[in-house]
């Protein structure tokens, strides 16, 4: 301290001036020498360990005068505040059971003060994400809520600050997950391209121009409208009804959609619904639609999949099975709500499709818990596209996993029904003649000939595999797949499927091996592609089937060894 004691007092007096309420100053930030200073008194108490203590004690009454003076004039002021808060905020972590202060309410005071302000700045908003990673592990030991709390509002950073922070925030993401904040944080995800256009709606009502931060913006009305926004999600009340010019027409016609009042809230107050279907939103996605994108939504757009990536790997690992069989129904509601942009829309539904057939997987009794929401997907085939993509991976799901386990049998054939009733739907309006088929219902007759076939092997697969679990539903199988082999199907691939089925069924053995779960859930190992013969009781080995020798019907034409059945058997 002796040969730097002189700059050391100088900067305490600095921050000691800027401290003092009598300061003619009303914004400690308009001084910019304060910064510099306050970075200083701290680099000097973290490397003097011998005095530290009596330093630190020194430093921390300006520090807190400072920091509380410096919100207080976050209302009034023209410069941003942040870098300096963050600067104090650091102080406050290092030395706080030193000097005994709760550092809790102090972020707590930045987020909602300053935050909610100046997450627009990208030097603010760079700041926050470095100071929060180098205290991550802190933040998460002293502040476990933190994080997970205020996930909206940390949101707003990467959504209007785009790639350049990506990485930064993706060092962050991991702690903004947390059993209060799991759920509610998957929506706001993939709603991260509509919080981009409500935040650059806000921005065009409130004369913001575009290259400008709201921070540094003193005549732009963008602050006041955010907080109007936000007071008016919490309380109720309509932005319109306070002061401005009426005879802007600044009413309940300007008032927000309630959709982008739901994403522009920066507190994390649980599920809630969001109003996809109000006239608001589908104009103003419309529009999106008939509009130029912006570099920003451009940008969010790549980002968004990639962070659900981290979301769903974060999911998997540390997530308990509560969490993610209750995400799973959210997952399916969504697959077809989601920004209206066909390479974004791809890429997420690619991500949850793989993150749910992973999650059933891991945990194939889910299949039996979500029962109902399945059989409803089912029934959705029709709807549109995207819809049935989905009944068609959840059908394979239900097959691949025996409809949750040999302890689910009751479930199992609740879905055979649905299966059932799928297949006959599609089978009868298969066989109609050309007046017949403008009659079917219109829903209907969207599948085209190809999709309709995809639809039919989709089917009896999951049908056949669920039978092979559950050998009770066996007879009830075969006559389903009879019925499909013997019908006027144009596609001869559905009928063929449909035989080679009925051919397998009559191989127990050899079925357990081709159509069985690849994870039975009793425990028992099984390898798919072997044949356990001790599952095909008195069946000879002469049974079987022929055409598994590839593409041949009939008897074969040629003398054949066991090994071109079965190479893995000598």
């Amino acid at each position: 301290m002796s040969d730097g004691e002189g700059d050391w007092s100088f900067y305490l007096r600095t921050v000691s001036n800027s401290a003092r309420e009598s300061n003619v100053s009303n914004d400690p930030a308009s001084d910019p020498s304060l910064l510099h200073a306050l970075k200083k008194l701290c680099d000097v108490c973290r490397q003097d360990e011998k005095s530290s203590e009596d330093l630190v004690a020194r430093v921390y009454p300006h520090l807190n005068k400072l920091f509380q003076r410096s919100v207080a004039s976050l209302y009034q002021s023209s410069t941003s505040n942040g870098l300096l808060l963050l600067v104090i905020l650091q102080f406050f972590l290092d030395f706080g059971e030193m000097v005994l202060h709760d550092a809790d309410p102090s972020l707590q005071i930045f987020i909602r003060s300053c935050l909610t302000r100046e997450y627009a700045n990208p030097a603010v908003a760079a700041a926050t994400l470095d100071f929060l990673y180098v205290n991550k592990k802190k933040l998460l030991i002293s502040f476990p809520n933190l994080l997970p709390q205020f996930f909206p509002l940390l949101l707003k950073l990467i959504a209007w600050n785009g790639e350049k922070l990506e990485k930064p925030f993706l060092k962050v993401f991991p702690g903004l997950v947390s059993p209060g904040s799991f759920l509610p944080l998957f929506p706001s995800l993939v709603d991260l391209p509509i919080l981009v256009v409500a935040l650059e709606k806000v921005e065009r009502r409130s004369g913001l121009q575009k290259g400008n931060n709201v921070a540094s913006t003193q005549k732009s009305k963008a602050p006041e409208m955010l907080l109007a926004l936000m007071d008016e999600a919490y309380t109720g009340t309509n932005i319109g009804d306070g002061g401005g010019d009426s005879s802007k027409g600044s009413s309940t016609r300007d008032a927000p959609d309630p959709l982008f009042r739901e994403l522009l809230k920066d507190e994390n107050d649980g599920l809630s619904e969001l109003h996809w279907a109000s006239p608001g939103v589908a104009a103003v996605l419309q529009a999106v639609k008939n509009s130029p994108q912006s570099d920003r939504l451009k940008q969010i757009l790549n980002i968004a999949p990639r962070l659900l990536d981290a979301y769903f790997t974060i999911a998997l690992r540390d997530a308990n099975n509560s969490l993610i069989c209750a995400l799973i129904p959210i997952l399916m509601t969504r697959y077809s709500m989601m920004f209206p942009n066909k390479n974004y829309m791809y890429k997420t539904r690619q991500r949850l499709l793989e993150f749910m057939l992973a999650a059933f997987q891991h945990s194939p009794g889910f299949i039996a818990l979500l029962k109902k929401p399945i059989i409803d997907r089912l029934g959705d085939v029709y709807e549109s596209t995207e819809k049935t993509e989905l009944a068609l991976q959840l059908c394979w799901a239900v097959g691949e996993h025996g409809g949750g386990g040999g302890a689910h049998k009751d479930v199992a054939r609740e879905l055979f029904e649905s299966l059932e009733l799928l297949l006959y739907e599609n089978l009868s309006s298969s066989r109609l003649g050309p007046k017949q088929e403008s009659e079917v219902n219109s829903n209907h007759r969207n599948l085209t000939k190809s999709s309709q076939s995809r639809l039919l092997c989709f089917v009896i697969t999951a049908i056949a595999k669920l039978a092979t679990h559950h050998r009770e539903l066996l007879l009830r199988a075969s006559v389903a797949l009879v019925k499909v082999a013997r019908s006027r199907i144009s596609d001869s691939r559905v009928k063929r499927r449909a035989q080679d089925y009925l051919g397998l069924m009559d191989e127990p053995g050899i079925c357990l091996s081709v159509l069985g779960p690849s994870r039975p859930s009793n425990g028992l190992v099984h390898h798919p592609g072997t044949v356990n013969w001790i599952e095909g009781g008195t069946k000879m080995v002469a049974h079987i089937p022929f055409y598994i020798l590839g593409e041949q019907e009939g008897p074969p034409f040629h003398d054949f060894l066991f090994s071109d059945v079965l190479p893995g058997r000598r």
